[in-house]
């Protein structure tokens, strides 16, 4: 296949990206403080105003998910892929009613992670170390799904050169390296600084797709005419089918539920400086979602682009928006859109890579060694934020590129099995602790078990299963067992002390 992308392209994406470094690692020196503090390094000293927060979670929301996952299940599968419009709707809702109160008790009792909140409001060591563990082992997945997307870039970029693939396989590992070697001296404040210079160019990205892509290929009308011509979607292209209904209300249902379980969204959250401030900042996030829709369209759009399907065909799925930059630009815009894709998966990597060692340090490690300092606490978190980065690589050869998206899903999964200790304990202590722990046991070895069915044991390709012939969403089933476990020994704790 011929080269898609020119010398004054790479020229532009590697200058941009020498930016993104350099903002890395100044942030070690922006709003100096003692770095050797976990809660300096890991949450910038909860000193980010609204403007910043906005950014900071907003980069949790923009990531490889929105910008190829998405797309590419709508390239796949079609209508259904259309689910993470209102779960992005619905899932600043549940951050407004939740958040807010998790950063009050977080500032009153000190607590930098979930799992500091659940230990300490149950009484239960226990319960803070099954938490901790599973946000760690939830994150994996989703830092995979955002090394899948920087492939996909860096996939499309050199498509055509001989030994594209060994290239692209090193450019990885030299990005990972440098984003390890930023976060590690820099923190939170290093990923916030990137955050909002990757933002900046996905919202030119989107701007430019969503005015110059549909016109130059006939509009949505066109676009959509040319896919059903081409492709057969299993669950419907402009309507849902009725029998993937419960899939896509379980999905969207799902996902809003886990985003902010997710240990990144609660760091992200407790970076704020205030309430107030993380209040004005979640309101304001629902933006982020009107771009989410045009990108997810991006997988119907590339049915109306003959080269930028080619490429698809050759790589995957996960190539549409990139292979959409790449023919519909001129390089040096082409290298903007690519970048702010790569980079889009980068620093949610990195956030969640913080989020996985505060976890690890303060809630696994620090209740067995009680006499590690603050310093001690501070440089294991930051190892361990490298270790984390490089263990989910593994993640990556889960699920064929074309279905990336779920892994996200199998993270939601995972993380689901939280709900109860952390949304419903922030809004009564009365729950059984040992119900709690029964629940999460049994709701997470239950939707394990579901997903090795629905895959028949193999390559993960699906988050569903079925329940009376209709295909529901895996995490929303495990919840249901969670609840339904919590709830029963509740009761027969309260009927026992009666």
């Amino acid at each position: 296949m011929k080269f898609m992308f020119g010398l004054v392209g790479w020229i532009v994406f590697w200058v941009l990206f020498a930016v993104f470094v350099f903002l890395g690692f100044f942030g070690s020196r922006w709003r100096r403080g003692d770095l050797s503090q976990l809660h300096e390094w890991a949450l910038a000293g909860r000193k980010l105003g609204v403007i910043l927060v906005w950014f900071l979670v907003g980069a949790d929301l923009y990531t490889a998910y929105t910008f190829v996952a998405v797309p590419s299940l709508v390239y796949a599968s079609g209508a259904v892929g259309f689910f993470a419009v209102p779960y992005v709707a619905i899932t600043f809702a549940i951050a407004m009613l939740f958040m807010p109160i998790l950063w009050e008790k977080s500032r009153q009792k000190g607590y930098i992670t979930a799992a500091d909140f659940a230990g300490d409001v149950f009484n239960s060591k226990t319960l803070a170390i099954l938490i901790a563990l599973t946000g760690i082992v939830a994150e994996l997945p989703y830092i995979a799904l955002q090394i899948d997307g920087m492939r996909a870039v860096l996939s499309v970029m050199l498509l055509g050169y001989s030994g594209g693939k060994l290239a692209s396989e090193w450019a990885l590992i030299i990005s990972f390296i440098i984003l390890a070697a930023f976060v590690y001296t820099s923190g939170l404040r290093g990923a916030t600084l990137g955050a909002v210079f990757k933002d900046v160019l996905i919202w030119i990205s989107i701007i430019a797709l969503i005015v110059v892509v549909p016109l130059k290929y006939g509009g949505f009308g066109a676009a959509f005419a040319d896919a059903a011509k081409i492709h057969t979607f299993a669950t419907g292209l402009e309507t849902l089918k009725p029998l993937f209904a419960s899939a896509f209300v379980s999905l969207f249902i799902g996902s809003a539920l886990a985003l902010y379980l997710y240990p990144h969204a609660v760091n992200g959250s407790l970076s704020a400086e205030s309430a107030s401030k993380l209040r004005l900042s979640t309101a304001l996030l629902p933006l982020y979602g009107i771009g989410l829709a045009i990108l997810a369209l991006m997988g119907i759009l590339v049915y109306s682009d003959p080269a930028a399907l080619n490429i698809t065909k050759v790589l995957s799925g996960l190539a549409s928006v990139p292979a959409i930059a790449v023919t519909a630009f001129p390089d040096w815009f082409a290298a903007i859109i690519l970048l702010g894709i790569f980079v889009g998966g980068l620093v949610p990597a990195a956030i969640m890579a913080i989020a996985q060692a505060n976890l690890l340090t303060r809630n696994i490690i620090k209740p067995f060694k009680k006499d590690l300092t603050p310093k001690g606490e501070t440089e294991i978190s930051k190892w361990a934020s490298v270790v984390f980065k490089f263990i989910a690589l593994a993640f990556v050869f889960l699920t064929p590129l074309t279905y990336a998206i779920q892994l996200q899903l199998l993270g939601g999964i995972i993380i689901l099995t939280t709900l109860p200790a952390v949304f419903i304990g922030l809004l009564t202590n009365k729950l059984d602790k040992y119900s709690l722990i029964v629940g999460w046991f049994v709701s997470l070895i239950s939707s394990i078990y579901l997903v090795l069915l629905a895959n028949h044991f193999k390559t993960l390709s699906s988050s569903t299963y079925l329940i009376l012939g209709h295909p529901i969403y895996i995490g929303i089933i495990g919840l249901g067992i969670n609840l339904a476990i919590v709830l029963i020994g509740t009761l027969i704790k309260f009927a026992i002390k009666k």
